[in-house]
């Protein structure tokens, strides 16, 4: 090939040293300057493949012109790799690699790829196995880890070693993340389970609103700002309480933290838990709520009254029922409002049900009859919007009457709004005000658990039967959740989430009142774009997009050579991958 700059050719050139002959393969020059011809040698070939070089001469000799049609390549197969690359090369930023093993190994590849997979795209090992195998790989990700073939019973026996090494992991996230004195948030939930095989499984209350499915339960225990640190797994009858008793042991003994101060909601850190449990404990500074009974307590023991609010929202009081405690009376305006408008449209919609069976029983023909029948439909309508307490109510053998109990739903609405937050910290280490902020951020726990159950990684339904499997399982969509997190809070700025949680803060009226947007929040609502004018979308969308990024495997049939291209980024694509600090490759 000639040009301006010289003729460029491909040479084979070999020497003879001691005996022995060597070939090199050198890409060069021949140009003229001063009249006389020169030659120069441009680069080494020589540990290129065959085809390459062949492809090369060919190409500077005019074989092939530049301008010969696409049909001369061969697209052989695309698999997505940008949602690949985003989640994988943060999960090794964040050193997640040496948090599961110190040293490579099969096992600790596999685990990644089960919690990588779980972030991209939740589904069963099963499934999760046929994403990895060459023939039906749905992405880039086995090629990334260097997998080789993957079996179903390969991932299950990962699962067996990590679970193994669950407590390990958890020590080394607590020794990166807390430390002496640092807030600690957990709370407890529930999944329901499709088998009957493992003793974890038992009948329970459920959160998920599936009370004809047996359910595990299990422990969330996150730090300040809702990075999760460890998780346990409880069989499906296990209340609250113990679950938190576990937990606080495992927090001081294993994570050997002295002083802590653990955040739980009023279900988990009750007065017999406190009592029993907690009072006196040297380092150990809890916050929590009271049950409805509680402050209906203070209520009557004139303790809380109206006045307290007149020229604020919260009040801190104390009560000879509840020694040695501060109790931070709240009032919420807006929240009384909304359980005032729920409560009396309930009531309405119970009322509404209830006149079709009291007409029943007095119809002429074929009437309702039988105690036993009228309060069978009775309680299907009180059971399900929950007013017994509402209703006076009575059942003979052929009638029913009813009427609202003003004196309870006056004692109820007597309570609207109002919440009491209880603590043992001292009031040297925060005032009232950032005891109740504290006690607000347990919704961080809360969104964890949205996103590990339900919105990205799919812990349930659970289909495994051996009971440390089951604990794998939670345990690898928390490891999911860790890599999440990391990556929701440096897309921030690409997600509806509010980038501005300072101005947000400043123009919050009081810690009680809602959080309010901020103003870039309330413009990326209305314009889904951000700040750098790129659009706003969920995260899931996000990894969607990336996943157009692909890997193409080409051929060239001429020469019976492929080689792997890259799609181009597009703007966007690059500008959030810039966020995570990836690079394609």
């Amino acid at each position: 090939m000639s040009s301006r700059h010289g003729r460029l050719r491909v040479e084979t050139v070999r020497k003879k040293v001691k005996g022995k002959v060597y070939t090199s393969v050198l890409l060069r020059r021949s140009f003229r300057k001063d009249g006389k011809v020169k030659h120069e040698t441009l680069g080494n070939l020589t540990r290129l493949p065959p085809d390459v070089i062949e492809f090369v001469k060919r190409r500077l000799s005019g074989e092939l012109n530049a301008d010969a049609p696409h049909s001369s390549f061969e697209i052989v197969r695309t698999l997505p790799h940008g949602n690949v690359a985003a989640v994988l090369q943060t999960a090794k930023q964040l050193g997640l690699e040496s948090l599961l093993a110190s040293r490579p190994c099969r096992e600790r590849d596999l685990i990644m790829a089960l919690v990588v997979a779980r972030v991209l795209s939740p589904r069963s090992k099963l499934s999760t196995t046929t994403a990895l195998k060459a023939e039906t790989a749905k992405h880039t990700l086995a090629e990334e880890l260097e997998l080789g073939e993957v079996e179903v019973h390969q991932l299950y026996a990962a699962m067996d070693w990590l679970a193994a090494r669950q407590t390990r992991i958890e020590n080394k996230l607590a020794k990166r993340h807390l430390k002496d004195g640092h807030l600690v948030l957990f709370d407890v939930s529930s999944s329901y389970y499709t088998g009957h095989k493992s003793p974890l499984i038992k009948h329970g209350y459920s959160r998920d609103h599936r009370g004809d499915r047996p359910q595990i339960v299990y422990g969330l225990l996150c730090d300040s700002e809702g990075r999760p640190i460890a998780i346990e797994v409880f069989p499906g009858n296990t209340a609250d309480p113990p679950t938190f008793t576990q937990i606080v042991a495992t927090a001081r003994k294993r994570f050997g933290i002295n002083r802590i101060v653990f955040v739980g909601d009023r279900g988990m850190i009750t007065s017999a838990r406190i009592n029993e449990d907690l009072r006196g404990v040297d380092g150990l500074d809890w916050i929590s709520a009271l049950r409805t009974e509680g402050i209906r307590k203070l209520r009557e023991a004139g303790t809380i009254q109206m006045s307290l609010f007149d020229t604020q929202d919260l009040a801190e009081v104390t009560s000879e029922h509840f020694p040695d405690e501060r109790l931070v009376v709240c009032r919420n305006p807006a929240l009384a409002e909304e359980r005032e408008r729920k409560r009396n449209e309930l009531l309405k919609v119970t009322e509404a049900k209830l006149e079709p069976i009291r007409l029943a029983t007095q119809r002429a023909r074929n009437p309702l009859r039988g105690e036993k029948e009228i309060g069978l439909r009775v309680g299907k309508v009180i059971g399900k919007h929950k007013m017994a307490k509402h209703f006076d109510l009575t059942i003979t053998e052929n009638s029913l009457t009813y009427t609202r109990n003003k004196e309870r739903i006056r004692e109820e609405a007597a309570l609207d709004g109002l919440y009491v937050v209880r603590s043992n910290v001292d009031k040297k280490q925060m005032d009232s005000e950032h005891v109740v902020e504290t006690y607000k951020s347990l919704a961080k726990v809360e969104r964890a658990f949205r996103c590990m159950k339900t919105v990205d990684l799919s812990l349930r339904p659970i289909y495994h039967r051996n009971e440390d499997r089951i604990r794998a399982h939670v345990f690898i969509c928390m490891l999911a959740y860790y890599v999440e997190w990391h990556m929701r809070e440096k897309w921030r700025s690409v997600l509806f989430a509010d980038d501005d949680q300072e101005s947000a803060a400043a123009a919050r009226e009081s810690i009680v009142s809602p959080a309010p947007r901020s103003e870039s929040a309330k413009r990326k609502d209305a314009t889904r774009r951000n700040s750098d004018d790129y659009p706003v979308q969920s995260f899931h969308d996000i990894l969607k997009d990336l996943g157009t990024l692909c890997r193409n495997r080409v051929r060239i049939p001429e020469f019976d050579s492929e080689f792997d291209r890259l799609t181009l980024a597009t703007p966007y694509q690059q500008y959030v991958l810039n966020l995570l600090g990836v690079a394609m490759n």
